[in-house]
């Protein structure tokens, strides 16, 4: 599991500008509606020697300062995005909601100090962009510090913002009374699908206190609350989990 994570980690830190220095932290973006209310869908495009590289995701329309979405027709303007990490400075045009132009990306001096403090080092001018553009803000990694998993370094902390490893997630898992409090599981949970609905329609069927890899594995298979409960009906009562993940791997439903 630990290899799949940091072979995730080095495509992402390969995708957010490869080979670059601070000064080459600019290029393109784009902007169009979102379906998720006070949202915009926001995308970075970075060139650098023959390289090409795209973030797009959903970004929260407030933090878009000085940007005007209100006008229809199509009219220039210029914006920034500032967060913990860094500022985004970007100019273009806008037509109903569309948009495109340039950034300029440029970094916090003070970030990677307060992180430091923290107990997160090593962020270079790559990680910090990618964490500026991902959101690491220092409330966000406090917060994480405080949940105490283990092999929470700098990487596995943006790994987290990604795939939405929230402080809120850690404790409704343990509340569930499932207890991952390693990093690795943590984001496998989340790129899989561990939720704390599913451990609770799991234990409800009759098994408890699972083992944080069988619930991966389970997710990974297919082995869903419908499965299980079909399987029983059929008279097949008392499979183990490793059972149920084994008929899955076969195709036998």
């Amino acid at each position: 599991m630990k290899t799949r994570i940091t072979l995730l980690l080095a495509l992402v830190m390969s995708v957010f500008a490869p080979n670059s220095h601070a000064e080459d932290f600019k290029g393109n973006w784009t902007i169009s509606p979102s379906t998720e209310a006070g949202q915009v869908q926001f995308s970075l495009i970075h060139r650098r020697d023959g390289g090409f590289s795209q973030s797009e995701s959903d970004w929260p329309v407030s933090e878009f300062q000085g940007l005007d979405l209100s006008t229809a027709a199509k009219h220039d303007v210029k914006f920034t995005i500032s967060r913990d990490a860094g500022r985004f400075d970007c100019e273009g045009y806008v037509r109903d909601g569309d948009g495109a132009g340039l950034f300029r990306f440029t970094r916090d001096a003070q970030y990677t100090k307060a992180m430091s403090a923290l107990g997160f080092d090593n962020i270079d001018e790559n990680m910090q962009f990618a964490m500026a553009v991902h959101d690491v803000s220092l409330d966000f990694a406090r917060s994480l510090k405080a949940e105490k998993v283990s092999g929470l370094t700098t990487e596995m902390l943006l790994a987290f913002r990604i795939h939405g490893v929230t402080p809120q997630y850690i404790r409704e898992l343990r509340a569930a009374g499932v207890a991952p409090n390693d990093s690795d599981l943590l984001v496998a949970f989340r790129i899989h699908g561990v939720t704390p609905e599913y451990v609770a329609s799991i234990e409800k069927l009759g098994y408890k206190n699972l083992e944080p890899e069988k619930l991966v594995a389970m997710r990974i298979h297919g082995v869903t609350p419908e499965y299980i409960t079909g399987m029983k009906a059929r008279g097949l009562k008392n499979l183990t989990i490793d059972q149920l993940v084994n008929l899955r791997i076969h195709d036998i439903d």
